[in-house]
């Protein structure tokens, strides 16, 4: 099959503060086919993007360091030799990238209609009113519902989904012959994901383009690509057609990769990690053992919600207010040492949930009992006592953990709030004894939160969390950004805590498979209603609503599963 792309020999070095040079990309080679899909596949650090934006030469000219011998061949033609213009004339027109975030690449001033139909009038040479006539069937083309208004919409009036539909109509405007779509899916919702996942496809196949679709998840990968590209490290660890990379892996890293990822039909004891592989010692019988999960009849329960409701007033114009419900009479009960799982798409209102629990939102309505107290009705400082008894976990570690403190800081603090321990070196040695219960060194504790990974900060946080000894502890979205690797640490974490602590969860997320093995009951939410509720073996299996029947529907199965359907 004749290639569209071919990279030969990439190297990339970055140089970093005080003359360290760190090595990205080491020799990397691979082909795109025309009329094909492939997929760059890794963990965060792999080397998978910066491979991608040398293609388009988008990586920082001031830091990234080209090796000499590098070739990155389209249609034969060296783009790391092109000029400026040259690649001005490519970008977009010949090769287009989606982006993760679409809202740090959309720009919040100008409209969709002026954002897709700028892309028009600068490659393509059409007017304004030929550019808008044609930006509007873009956007028809990508699903984006009563496309000649949302014209006139900005980024911010537009739902997650919808903003990266722009991104692709976008991307596609000028009918590129290579579409980069870098983690394009990675924080949406499960049904928005799949949506993303077959629109991609279908313009694949009717623009007869070729893609390079860059992701961590290889249960995406396999709804998508004909070859898989595995990376590590700066190097391809293995490469070859999907099936064969799903059905016969030969490399351990893409294993680990496979095996990392929880399945809606298998949950062990504890979730396998790269370790796992990469080591001598294997799979443990921890890792093949099954573990049961649901309510029973005679669990004691720690928390009891009974019609929550919470409305939020927005303003519309100068005077009037609208009054949005977020969440509508939402019951629920919480077993000791159990977990309830959280799902709903964006909006469901299961966030608001967590949040309203927490007294972080204030209650529109509705009973909160703890213990047989109602937590809505107490003052602040009655409250202040439950607050130690619940917790909660952000999704973002990046914004929830304090710059400016040590981790040894972020850790005394609420003891020091809450008086735990008798003087400031107990505590310490708490603190201490906690970051080595969630895996992290000692030395961690005169550290910096911008000194650790994404997955070594949630750590921090959850250690955060533990020095008020919880009962109950809420986990918002808190491993949904994540790499599935670290994901399967994090997740082995809150298991063992549970384990141990007996703890309760409320484990609120999007990812399905994730909620379905961590959890003993799910409840379902859509539009602030409470659809379903029931034991997760139960709901995954015999789902009730048509809602829940659609959510799990939408759940990536990958080659394997896929097959065995």
């Amino acid at each position: 099959m004749e290639n569209i792309l071919q990279v030969k020999n990439l190297g990339v070095k970055f140089r970093l503060d005080g003359g360290t040079i760190f090595e990205a990309v080491k020799g990397t080679s691979f082909d795109i086919p025309r009329n094909s899909t492939v997929a760059l596949v890794g963990e965060s650090g792999s080397g998978k993007s910066v491979s991608a934006m040398s293609i388009v030469r988008l990586l920082p000219r001031e830091q990234a360091i080209v090796a000499p011998g590098s070739e990155v061949l389209f249609n034969g033609e060296n783009l790391l030799n092109a000029t400026d213009a040259r690649m001005r004339e490519i970008r977009g027109k010949e090769i287009s990238v989606i982006f993760q975030e679409p809202m740090s690449s959309l720009n919040p001033v100008f409209s969709v209609g002026n954002q897709v139909s700028e892309v028009l009038r600068l490659h393509m040479g059409m007017s304004m009113r030929q550019a808008w006539t044609r930006s509007e069937e873009l956007l028809n083309e990508v699903g984006i519902p009563n496309p000649k208004l949302r014209l006139n919409s900005y980024p911010h009036e537009l739902s997650g989904g919808q903003q990266q539909r722009v991104m692709i109509a976008m991307a596609i405007a000028c009918e590129p012959k290579l579409l980069i779509a870098d983690e394009p899916t990675t924080a949406l919702d499960v049904t928005i994901q799949k949506q993303i996942l077959d629109l991609i496809a279908k313009l694949q196949a009717s623009h007869h383009m070729s893609v390079l679709f860059i992701t961590h998840d290889l249960a995406v990968v396999g709804e998508i690509a004909d070859t898989v590209v595995v990376m590590q490290n700066g190097e391809i660890k293995e490469q070859g057609a999907a099936k064969q990379i799903f059905e016969t892996p030969q490399h351990p890293y893409t294993k680990a990769l496979l095996m990392c990822r929880p399945s809606v039909s298998k949950r062990p004891m504890r979730l396998p990690v790269i370790d796992d592989f990469m080591g001598a010692a294997g799979l443990q019988p921890a890792h093949l053992a099954q573990r049961a999960r649901g309510y029973a009849a005679d669990d004691e329960i720690v928390l009891e919600v009974k019609n929550l409701s919470k409305h939020f007033q927005l303003k519309e114009g100068l005077f009037k207010k609208r009054d949005v419900p977020a969440v509508k009479d939402a019951s629920f009960k919480l077993a000791r040492g159990k977990t309830l799982g959280l799902v709903g798409e964006s909006g469901s209102g299961k966030t608001t949930v967590g949040l309203t629990l927490m007294r972080l939102h204030s209650a529109s309505g509705g009973e909160v009992l703890f213990d047989g107290v109602d937590l809505l009705k107490l003052s602040e400082r009655d409250f202040m006592k439950y607050k130690r008894r619940i917790q909660i976990v952000f999704q973002n570690p990046y914004a929830s953990l304090n710059p400016r403190f040590t981790v040894g800081q972020i850790l005394l603090e609420p003891m020091t709030i809450h008086k735990i321990g008798k003087d400031e070196q107990e505590r310490v040695q708490m603190a201490m004894a906690l970051l080595k219960r969630v895996g992290m060194p000692e030395v961690s504790f005169y550290k910096y939160p911008h000194e650790f990974s994404g997955g070594q900060r949630q750590r921090i946080a959850i250690a955060r969390c533990l020095t008020m000894k919880p009962d109950v502890l809420i986990c918002d979205e808190s491993v949904s950004a994540l790499d599935v690797s670290v994901q399967a640490q994090v997740l082995n974490l809150l298991q063992d805590l549970q384990d141990e602590y007996k703890m309760s969860y409320i484990f609120i997320s999007h990812d399905l498979a994730v909620v379905k093995y961590i959890s003993d009951q799910v409840m379902v939410m859509s539009d602030g209603d409470v659809v379903e509720v029931a034991n997760s073996d139960e709901i995954y299996l015999n789902p009730k609503q048509e809602y829940t029947k659609k959510l799990l529907g939408s759940i990536p199965k990958g080659w394997q599963e896929d097959k065995a359907a």
